[in-house]
């Protein structure tokens, strides 16, 4: 039993242990898998009547192990796992049944690489110099001498008629006799290639001088234009030393230079000397014109609206060339209300300087510009909004498999969000997103000449130095995330991981990597993955998937109990996916005919993702915005007009038929505000097989600033829970208990008693908790708790493992007390579902007006329906007001109490439906 343990399943979910059990159907039947609760642990599962017990196996200081036991039962300690197992063969041992039919694992089916995508190479393995056979020296010699002549070689055929001789000289000498050495030095880990640096160091000698000349004259410009923004404020920075001999290494000098030319350009731009026409310098987001139609009396008349987002101004013009007729600042625009009947519709709600309220109906040319109107007015209030904090930010999410290829010259379509698909209007080409998160997978730069690319493109695009919040690499799957740099203070608690599912989930060709950070007061995550290829490989992507999801370590640490997918306020999801449509192969120039006519229904529902999503076997509860854009996959290179879908192979050909391999999909907590804004793909770009894929999106964020109370004279607030019911989808036979977890709470977790077990006829398990739970949040400040949520987690007693997980919203108990329903799900599959109560007591305080929300957000309305119900709201509202003061004057008493009742209970249903 020392060697093969055939009852050994490691990292199986205990659903997955579960199933197999049941398959085996035998009592006595057991398997032991890694506990999810305790790094190092076991859990030692065993099927008597139908029914899964489960017993903890934990190691010692000694690293010996025993099974878990009740208190008083004497506990037996093994040396081995192996022999532990061989013990309880015996009966009365203390389990419920002696261990007799060891369950066989289930083996994967490994990923074969692709010969045309191996992983990297990886480095040549350093060994002691005196380990070094002489034969292995020899080689290495040979090596060096074939390396220096293959460079002196294709240095002959170079064109150095316009290079000094002296430094002709340096570069052959560099060649013959320095570069065997530098390459030696990195074999023995020395980066600093002392060769290179001395070459460098010898051509750049001038440069050296001239950047000594020129930055004090630079410095002095940048020190004026600083007292400019400062009048009066003499804050200077140190000379810079001036001495070739004294001063920093060529590299750091060229890049404090580089550092300092973005600075001047950035501090121009906001002085408005850039772009001086006549009179007014350009914006950093231009005037921008929209011509519709308004609706008076039955009378269509073109109108010409004029958003000036610098000055926070729209203006309303009868004709493009005439007078503006009159203009309203940013904070008398209240609201904008779109119709979903006609989605080019628009109703802009303003406040006139008599303060009364006008409404302005307008037909615009497509919904496009519609939108793009809504996002040019949404930038004006954010940039000249009062508060402190922003309450809604723009992401931006970019995937795309680069196929080994660097990127073409120009790949700023990507980050603008044109092309094919839902794409957002010109007008909105110059709006900077608060957030670029971009993924790549097959990414042959590396991460510092990647990052460069990206900033530079933002900068011609936005003309704003975006600041890196984290790049993370495995091999060649990258995920990079940029911020504004107003937000560099608003972005705190940074990490970034990677797992690797390649073959035998140990090589990274395959894998994802993540990043997240905190947003103020709201969590993001984002993974960019890489998944298993190949059309029939559909369940191996599925089991990428809950790799991922189990082993990427992102977010707050305390959160163990919690997968990803219930980590964050937000979680994106990214890469390629390499789910495939199912087509035979047959039917390739039918699928390739079909794009043509972009008729693209009848192959998204031969779609693998969404077949397996809508199954429930990956990206549960996960949203994707409609796909309307043409598959980005497999494209011949160099151009978008024809699909390679056949690839000729030694064991026969090889079909990769035009599929939707490249996504973007997000998971957020409810009741919070998230609005896809654009999702499609590129079309100029096509130095891979792949296209890129972009989206974008309007995201709500909470605030980590309260309002300031008397903690004396502020009631204190609290959260009830009661009436918790949780139905599990297990065969386990223990006892089971609730952990509540949230920030907003002073014991950021809080446990519940046993619940009471009722086995269902389904095999399923109700679980009564009849205690009522308080839980105490640090703050009772309404605008501070309606933006929190609530992590639930039903664990077991005898393992402390999770039975499942789910999310209940606060906001949803905001009038009143309100029951719930939540789906339960535990890495990534349906666990059961938990019913309950919900009670919030909060401090008096008003809630600060956002600029989102279903009846908080003054710029968007969802329907018209939603007006009916305000208005009927605000009649029934005064009746009860003229009926109470008719009560108060002495009327029939039994006859008014009773329509104020109806009339209270009626304006509580509306203002819920609100």
């Amino acid at each position: 039993m020392a060697g093969y343990q055939p009852w050994r399943h490691g990292n199986i979910t205990r659903s997955q242990a579960e199933d197999l059990l049941s398959k085996a159907a035998r009592d006595g039947s057991f398997l032991i898998r890694d506990s999810e609760s305790i790094q190092g642990a076991y859990a030692l599962c065993v099927l008597y009547q139908n029914c899964v017990y489960t017993y903890r196996i934990l190691p010692n200081e000694d690293k010996k192990v025993s099974v878990q036991a009740s208190e008083g039962v004497p506990i037996r300690f093994f040396s081995t796992l192996s022999e532990l197992v061989e013990a309880y063969y015996s009966p009365n041992m203390g389990l419920v049944t002696h261990l007799q039919f060891s369950v066989q694992r289930e083996e994967e089916v490994e990923e074969e690489p692709e010969p045309n995508n191996l992983p990297p190479q990886l480095p040549p393995r350093n060994f002691p110099a005196n380990d070094v056979k002489e034969s292995d020296s020899n080689t290495s010699e040979q090596a060096c001498k074939s390396l220096s002549d293959t460079y002196l070689m294709r240095l002959q055929h170079m064109d150095m008629s316009t290079i000094p001789e002296e430094y002709q000289m340096a570069i052959q000498e560099y060649f013959r006799t320095s570069v065997c050495l530098d390459v030696e030095q990195m074999q023995n880990g020395n980066p600093n290639l002392p060769g290179l640096k001395k070459l460098i160091m010898m051509i750049c000698k001038n440069l050296h001088s001239e950047i000594s000349r020129i930055l004090p004259a630079l410095e002095v410009f940048q020190r004026v234009l600083d007292q400019q923004l400062s009048p009066g404020i003499g804050h200077f920075p140190k000379q810079v030393c001036v001495s070739a001999d004294s001063c920093q290494s060529v590299s750091s000098r060229l890049e404090q230079l580089t550092k300092l030319l973005y600075s001047i350009e950035d501090k121009v731009k906001n002085h408005g000397l850039v772009g001086y026409d006549g009179g007014h310098p350009k914006s950093l987001i231009p005037i921008v014109i929209f011509e519709v139609k308004q609706e008076s009396l039955g009378i269509s008349t073109r109108m010409i609206l004029k958003v000036d987002v610098e000055s926070g101004k729209l203006y309303f013009k009868k004709s493009k060339d005439g007078p503006e007729d009159k203009y309203f600042v940013h904070n008398k625009i209240l609201q904008l209300v779109k119709s979903q009947k006609m989605h080019a519709k628009l109703v802009i709600v303003v406040e006139t300087e008599k303060e009364k309220i006008q409404r302005k109906e307008f037909v615009f040319d497509d919904t496009k510009k519609r939108e793009g109107f809504c996002q040019l007015l949404q930038q004006m209030k954010n940039k000249h909004s009062e508060k402190p904090e922003p309450d809604m930010i723009s992401v931006f999410l970019g995937t795309w498999n680069m196929g080994n290829a660097g990127p073409p010259n120009n790949i700023s379509s990507w980050f603008q969000c044109k092309g094919q698909g839902k794409t957002l209007d010109d007008t909105a080409d110059h709006i900077p997103h608060d957030i670029y998160v971009i993924g790549t997978q097959e990414d042959p730069l590396g991460e510092r000449e990647w990052a460069d690319t990206v900033k530079s493109v933002l900068r011609n695009v936005t003309n704003i130095s975006f600041k890196q919040v984290a790049i993370h690499t495995l091999w060649n799957i990258r995920i990079m995330v940029l911020a504004k740099p107003e937000h560099e203070n608003r972005i705190s608690h940074v990490f970034s991981d990677s797992v690797k599912t390649g073959i035998a989930n140990t090589l990274g060709n395959k894998g994802a990597v993540g990043v997240s950070f905190m947003f103020n007061g709201t969590s993001f995550g984002f993974v960019n993955s890489h998944l298993t290829s190949g059309s029939e490989k559909k369940l191996r992507r599925n089991q990428n998937y809950i790799s991922i999801l189990r082993f990427l370590n992102l977010g707050d640490k305390k959160l163990n109990p919690f997968d990803i997918t219930h980590r964050f306020t937000h979680l994106f999801w990214l890469g390629d996916l390499n789910y495939r449509v199912e087509f035979q192969s047959t039917e390739a120039e039918y699928m390739v005919t079909k794009i043509k006519q972009q008729q693209y229904q009848e192959l998204l529902n031969k779609d693998q993702l969404s077949m397996e999503k809508n199954d429930g076997k990956v990206f549960l509860h996960f949203d994707e915005e409609e796909i309307t854009f043409a598959p980005t996959y497999r494209f011949e290179r160099d151009t978008r007009e024809k699909y390679a879908y056949t690839k000729a192979k030694a064991t026969g050909t090889k079909y990769n038929l035009p599929s939707w391999c490249d996504r973007v999909l997000r998971k957020s907590y409810p009741l919070v505000h998230v609005a896809c804004q654009a999702y499609g793909c590129t079309n100029d770009i096509m130095t891979s097989d792949h296209s890129p894929v972009f989206a974008s999106f309007e995201v709500g964020v909470a605030s980590q600033f309260v309002s300031k109370q008397d903690p004396d004279s502020a009631p204190q607030g609290g959260i009830q829970i009661m009436n918790c019911l949780a139905t599990l989808l297990t065969k386990s036979k223990t006892k089971f208990f609730i952990e509540y977890h949230s920030s907003c709470l002073e014991s950021k977790t809080v446990k519940t008693s046993e619940g009471e077990n009722t086995e269902n006829s389904d095999g399923s398990i109700k679980v009564l908790f009849s205690n009522q739970v308080k839980l105490t949040p640090i703050i009772s400040d309404p605008e501070y708790l309606l933006d929190q949520h609530i992590l639930i987690c039903v664990k077991s007693t005898d393992c402390d493992e999770s039975y499942g997980e789910g999310c209940v919203a606060l906001r949803a108990a905001q009038f009143c007390y309100t029951e719930f329903q939540i789906t339960l799900t535990h890495h990534g599959e349906k666990t059961g579902t938990l019913t309950g109560g919900i009670q919030l007591h909060t401090s008096e305080g008003k809630t600060t007006e956002k600029l989102y929300g279903e009846s908080r957000k003054p710029h968007i309305q969802p329907t018209k329906h939603s007006l009916y119900l305000r208005k009927a709201f605000y009649f029934y509202y005064v009746l009860f007001y003229s009926l109470s003061r008719f009560h108060q004057k002495g009327s029939p008493e039994n006859m008014i109490c009773e329509i104020l009742g109806d009339l209270q209970t009626f304006s509580t249903q509306l203002y819920k439906a609100l």
